[in-house]
């Protein structure tokens, strides 16, 4: 697998394996995938080479955590294991205390990466990065992400912090390109990680859905799995297919080449099977030609999908927003 080299970390795989769907039911993939297909995911991820694996305390509300743990054994001190915590109150003591508890049930000694799961603007970004100065001068973490940043709040951190905020945690993919708009080029000038949580857009971009055939259960609430935007995302669809026939690959493939294509970026797609992580992890082997990535890029920015028609959503219910599919 091909590897991203920044000063004073551990080298990542372009792959990593992000694990919201380790312990919790919103999948529907059954009480046998966080007992067995779990477990096993982790152990061939680790002989593909995959260096980052990701989780967050929300995930199953700590289970995800306490599998992943479980799986990596000893086997986490080689590897870059990052958590999140939600930042509700995030003051020191309660910012500190949730880092305990997860190092508690990932059953390690360090948190490689410890990030900030979304910004909270009743706090101001002194009082969120307090605690997490403090765990890393007590070496309770090595490095300081966050998730969910704009790059405003993403410098505005590193100020607060005093020193570097490793990584940003954004929503990436043809089917969301922005971030290639301000926080990839930041991130590559300034020695920085941009990390794609969702870069196959829940599965849209593998193609096996269109309007005539849309997902059902937890995918069908989304979105971007609208009718009408399901008709939106043809054209795309449509490229992806094409560019993937050319290189004898897949169309979820293809989408994740082109999130690796540029700058300081790890993708950290979620698997529901062995066969679909040895094909994502593949997929880091797979380089576009620069027509190529012109083209899906021009046709991930004319995609324009319709919003959900609802009412604000609060701090609290956006614990369902991130996905790692």
């Amino acid at each position: 697998m091909r590897h991203l080299d920044l000063d004073g970390f551990p080298r990542l795989g372009r792959i990593g394996l992000g694990t919201w769907q380790f312990g919790s039911r919103e999948w529907g993939y059954g009480d046998a995938y966080a007992s067995v297909t779990a477990r096993a995911l982790v152990g061939r991820a680790l002989e593909l080479g995959v260096t980052l694996f990701d989780t967050a305390e929300m995930y199953g509300w700590g289970r995800s955590e306490r599998i992943l743990g479980e799986a990596l054994g000893s086997d986490a001190t080689r590897v870059v294991v990052a958590t999140k915590f939600l930042p509700v109150v995030p003051v020191a003591r309660v910012v500190k205390a949730r880092a305990y508890a997860s190092l508690d049930r990932l059953g390690v000694d360090r948190i490689s990466l410890y990030q900030a799961h979304f910004p909270n603007p009743l706090f101001g970004m002194d009082t969120t990065m307090q605690g997490l100065a403090e765990l890393q001068d007590e070496k309770v973490v090595d490095e300081i992400g966050v998730s969910n940043y704009d790059l405003a709040r993403w410098r505005r951190a590193e100020h607060a912090l005093g020193g570097r905020v490793l990584s940003d945690q954004v929503e990436f993919s043809l089917a969301k390109p922005q971030a290639l708009d301000d926080l990839v080029p930041w991130a590559e000038a300034n020695g920085r990680l941009i990390i794609a949580y969702s870069p196959l857009a829940q599965g849209l971009l593998g193609c096996r859905y269109d309007a005539y055939n849309p997902p059902s259960g937890f995918r069908a609430r989304g979105k971007l799995f609208r009718p009408e935007n399901l008709r939106r995302a043809q054209p795309l669809l449509e490229l992806l297919q094409e560019i993937a026939a050319a290189h004898g690959a897949t169309p979820a493939q293809v989408a994740l080449a082109w999130t690796l294509h540029r700058g300081p970026v790890v993708a950290i797609p979620g698997a529901s099977g062995i066969e679909q992580l040895e094909q994502n992890v593949a997929a880091a082997e797979l380089q576009l030609a620069e027509d190529e990535y012109a083209a899906l890029t021009a046709q991930a920015r004319a995609f324009a999908p319709e919003p959900h028609r609802r009412g604000p959503i609060s701090f609290r219910a956006s614990r369902h927003s991130p996905s790692h599919e």
